[in-house]
């Protein structure tokens, strides 16, 4: 895993600033381009507050319910912007909601900052409110998690905690810094906001991935979330459409490839990777999702080579066989493949496998239509994604949270654009919704933003349809209502004959807590009503929630349990 390091450099000073600690960091923030602070209130950070509405141009700040949804929203928004995300959240009870949310960020490589309130330094030891060493706790799920002891040292520590954020490969960075010192003042010197230097792939791994291609009949490359956030789409979609390569794309990679796109593999999936030859895997970990590395053998046939592109050496998959495995910038690594490709390719060299998959993945797409347009009751999850897809802009952004109602959307939504899918990624942290859609909405004012939620999930996190209605930011939210947590319900009534603590209330009519909040929504229970409450939550202007009563025993039918 050899790599160059490309040139690289700082940005123009950023002055001299003088203030309390909450002034200091917010300055290094805004000089990252940070416009948006996701907080719940708390004490121990008001300088943060204060220092927020109080820059010039003022720092937007969005109060949430809950902490985790605070964090979660701080994730979004770096999701959708690539630019780190920020959230505050206050001492002791105040971190540790978050750190679920926190957790999530580090699985997806999400750039963000999460500044924490701590127990004031000249109390310490003492039993003071809330007092916690919270960095000890965080260390595993960031990239650095530390404590800030020194007011003239906030603004460098917020800014070196920004860099390293959006560094590949990114990850959340967390910061606690004392009462007393945060309410302290200094006059510092800002740092030059600085542009992490673009590591440049070793170009005899490239052009060994390129004789790997030359070799193979059946390759696939599979995209994944890193791709995105990394700037590399444009990149990975030259090298898909010079090569002839069938994609199939994971999370953020999704849209890469637009929907329709003829080297889109995505209903082929498991059989363009069960029947491949060579895979090359880009931005993702070769995690449960990607069956740990293992694919090919379709048939009895020999197990394909695979190729592991990551953005940084750490991220490079540590098991199993790679025939290469190539780190550095991927936009880089892409065009450096597609150069490399060039010279030793043939134009049209994978055509009939292409067209192999592409017929797969059309087969499948027709044995779908008779569910996505389903005229059955219950009503089958299938049949609100079909109508949903009729609905959707090129730029909506679409939001999971849940379990099969949201494994349906994935098998059928796929987006016209990259940035316009969010789910939970392998953590698989349910609660993500709200604050995702929140931080979705922020990011993308003029865009549809759809949160499909089940059931399950909506009790994480439905609180935060208030967060949403102060604040004015209308998102749709389609519930998929089946009264049971059935992810797990039929598995184990599989296993052992019966379930247990796997069942909801049925019809629970979670449009009514939405309609109490200060939003809008209503109760789906027939097919031919999907639509038109579909538009009419659309149209509305305010946080509304379809309630989609589905049928308890459609069962997703997936191929893996994530073990």
């Amino acid at each position: 895993m050899r790599a160059r390091r490309g040139a690289g450099g700082r940005g123009p000073a950023s002055g001299t600033v003088e203030g309390h600690g909450g002034a200091l960091a917010v300055a290094a923030a805004r000089a990252h381009g940070i416009d948006t602070m996701f907080t719940l209130s708390g004490g121990h950070v008001f300088p943060l507050y204060d220092g927020a509405v109080g820059a010039d141009p003022a720092l937007r700040v969005i109060d949430v319910r809950h902490e985790q949804t605070a964090v979660f929203a701080a994730e979004a928004t770096a999701k959708l912007t690539r630019r780190p995300g920020l959230a505050v959240l206050t001492a002791g009870p105040g971190v540790t909601n978050g750190i679920s949310a926190v957790a999530t960020a580090w699985f997806n490589g999400s750039p963000m900052l999460v500044l924490g309130g701590r127990a004031p330094a000249f109390r310490w030891g003492s039993g003071a409110l809330q007092e916690l060493d919270h960095p000890p706790l965080l260390a595993s799920i960031t990239k650095r998690a530390a404590t800030v002891h020194d007011t003239d040292r906030i603004a460098a520590e917020v800014d070196a905690a920004l860099v390293l954020a959006n560094s590949p490969h990114r990850g959340p960075v967390f910061l606690d810094v004392p009462m007393d010192v945060l309410y302290d003042r200094a006059e510092v010197t800002l740092p030059a906001a600085a542009r992490p230097a673009p590591v440049l792939p070793d170009p005899d791994l490239v052009a060994e991935i390129a004789d790997l291609l030359v070799r193979a009949a059946r390759p696939v490359l599979v995209l994944g979330q890193d791709v995105w956030i990394g700037g590399a789409e444009h990149a990975a979609r030259r090298a898909a459409e010079t090569i002839g390569l069938p994609v199939v794309a994971n999370g953020m990679g999704r849209g890469v490839l637009p929907a329709g796109h003829p080297l889109l593999a995505g209903r082929a999936r498991v059989g363009a990777l069960g029947g491949a030859d060579l895979v090359l895997v880009a931005g993702a970990p070769l995690d449960f999702r990607l069956s740990y590395g293992g694919f090919g053998g379709q048939g009895g046939g020999p197990s394909a080579r695979v190729v592991h592109l990551a953005d940084a050496p750490p991220e490079a998959t540590p098991h199993g066989h790679c025939a290469v495995r190539a780190c550095g910038d991927l936009s880089a690594l892409f065009d450096a493949l597609t150069a490399a490709w060039e010279r030793v390719g043939r134009v049209g060299m994978y055509r009939e496998w292409a067209a192999h998959v592409r017929a797969a993945a059309r087969t499948a797409a027709q044995s779908d239509a008779p569910l996505l347009a389903g005229a059955g009751r219950p009503i089958h999850p299938a049949r609100v994604h079909g109508e949903l897809l009729r609905l959707l802009d090129e730029d909506a952004v679409v939001i999971g949270d849940g379990g099969d109602f949201v494994s349906y959307a994935g098998k059928y939504i796929e987006p016209a654009r990259p940035g316009g899918w969010l789910d939970a990624g392998p953590y698989g942290c349910l609660g993500t919704g709200l604050g995702y859609a929140l931080g979705a909405r922020l990011a993308r004012p003029s865009a549809q933003v759809v949160l499909l939620l089940g059931d399950g999930a909506a009790g994480f996190s439905l609180m935060d349809v208030d967060t949403l209605v102060r604040h004015r930011l209308p998102v749709v939210l389609i519930v998929g209502n089946n009264g049971c947590w059935a992810l797990e319900k039929h598995p184990m009534r599989m296993l052992y004959g019966h379930h247990v603590a796997a069942d909801l209330a049925p019809s629970t009519r979670y449009d009514d807590v939405v309609r109490a909040l200060g939003g809008a929504g209503e109760t789906v229970a027939r097919p031919e009503q999907i639509a038109p409450a579909l538009r009419r939550a659309f149209a509305s202007g305010v946080p509304y929630l379809v309630n989609v009563l589905t049928d308890p025993e459609a069962v997703y039918p997936r191929s893996t349990m994530g073990v």
